[in-house]
This record gives C-alpha cells, sequence and structure tokens, in this order.
C-alpha cells in the first residue's frame, strides 16, 4: 500500500451486511429476497386475494369468517415460501366443497376451486 492511500477500518459485526472493497468492486446482495414462484402458486395467490376480497361484500357468516382465516393462512405461506404445502391445499379444498352455495355465488370462489382441482 502507497503511503497516501487512505487503509480501511471495519469495526463491529458484518453479518447480514453485503459490502466491496477496491476501485472496481461489485457486492450484489440477495438478503430477504422473496421465494420464487411457479406459475400455479402465482395463479392460486390471484385467485386466493380476489375472494378475499370478495368475501368482504357478503354478509359475514361463521362459514365466510373459516373461510377468510383459512385463505389469509394460503397467501401468507404462499408469499413466505413460494407454494402452498398439500395440507393447505387440502383444507382449503374441504372448506369450498362445504361451501358449494358460495362457490357458485362468488365467481372468485369458483376460481379458487377450480385451481385446487375441485
Amino acid at each position: 500500500m502507497a503511503t497516501d492511500e487512505r487503509g480501511v477500518s471495519i469495526s463491529g459485526g458484518v453479518h447480514g451486511s453485503t459490502f466491496a472493497i477496491g476501485s472496481h468492486a461489485r457486492a450484489e446482495s440477495h438478503h430477504g429476497v422473496a421465494p420464487q414462484r411457479d406459475e400455479a402458486a402465482e395463479a392460486l395467490l390471484t385467485a386466493v386475494r380476489e375472494l378475499r376480497a370478495d368475501l368482504t361484500r357478503l354478509r359475514s357468516t361463521d362459514e365466510t369468517a373459516v373461510l377468510d382465516t383459512a385463505l389469509a393462512e394460503t397467501e401468507e405461506e404462499i408469499v413466505t415460501t413460494g407454494q402452498a404445502g398439500p395440507t393447505r391445499r387440502e383444507r382449503l379444498r374441504a372448506l369450498l366443497d362445504d361451501s358449494q352455495a358460495l362457490v357458485s355465488l362468488v365467481a372468485s370462489a369458483g376460481a379458487v376451486a377450480g385451481l385446487l382441482g375441485l
């Protein structure tokens, strides 16, 4: 190092950090990147969100509250993991199968049911 160059001192922790040193250095960070979703998961997420929005337009019942909770959990799982697991999908299938009147009333319920194979 030449005498006119300044030194670099890093103190403290650098966990979860991204940095580059040097005149041509390049740092790229992928911390907190959302998981990748395939086309089917993306379609299910969109349909779940639409059905949740449609449920707010209906008179609230115990049945719609349980369905909304399951939909919220499914949305959260897809957003955090990139997919809805088999158990979550089965739960939604069962709730939608039990809610045939709702499915026929709300088009978005039919879309979710179709993506779940009902």
